[in-house]
C-alpha cells in the first residue's frame, strides 16, 4: 500500500502544479501536452481527482502505515 501511497501523493501533487499554472498563468499543462486527445486528458483529470479521493478517506490509514 505504501506505492499506492506514494503514487496518490505524486498525481496530487502533479495536479496541485497544474492548477497553479492555470490560475497564475492561464496555462493548462494536462491540455497542452494532451489536448489533441481529449479523452485522455479527461482520464487524466479522473485519476487525480481519484487520487484526491483516495487521500481524502485514507487520511488515518496512510498515517499509520507510514510511522512504522
Amino acid at each position: 500500500m505504501k506505492i499506492l501511497d506514494v503514487i496518490v501523493a505524486i498525481l496530487l501533487v502533479v495536479g496541485g502544479l497544474n492548477w497553479f499554472l492555470v490560475g497564475a498563468l492561464d496555462f493548462d499543462l494536462v491540455k497542452a501536452i494532451f489536448g489533441s486527445l481529449p479523452l485522455l486528458q479527461k482520464a487524466i483529470y479522473i485519476i487525480v481527482g481519484l487520487a484526491a479521493f483516495y487521500q481524502i478517506f485514507q487520511w488515518k490509514a496512510i498515517q499509520t502505515r507510514w510511522k512504522a
